[in-house]
């Protein structure tokens, strides 16, 4: 059974940075496409970043610039650095493939607030 767990948020201020981290377990992230998603309170789900298995990389208009997603297969690992963070960032983050849909895990919080 495919296992997923999201670290790394917690409060920051508006400006700041935070690395998120997701260790996937029970299969390999190896050629498979990885996004990491977050959801708002009261909001549904959206999509935030992505990397295919050529490590091509994908980016929601809104985090452009200030979020960068990055994997290590090796570890069966995804990464976000987010900086320059703004309080419309605070949400809970999770990642997934896109493509295999696995179970969500609990996802990790990230406060933005000054």
């Amino acid at each position: 059974q495919v296992h997923i767990v999201e670290s790394g948020g917690g409060l920051v201020h508006p400006g700041g940075s935070l690395r998120l981290s997701c260790v996937v377990s029970g299969t390999s992230i190896n050629e498979v496409p990885m996004r990491w998603y977050r959801q708002a309170p009261g909001q549904s789900r959206e999509s935030v970043a992505s990397t295919t298995s050529g490590l091509a990389t994908y980016y929601v208009e809104s985090v452009k610039g200030r979020f960068t997603i990055s994997r290590d297969n090796a570890k069966n690992s995804v990464y976000l650095q987010m900086d320059n963070v703004k309080p419309e960032d605070t949400a809970t983050y999770f990642c997934n493939s896109p493509a295999r849909r696995w179970d969500w895990g609990q996802g990790t919080q990230v406060t933005v607030s000054s």
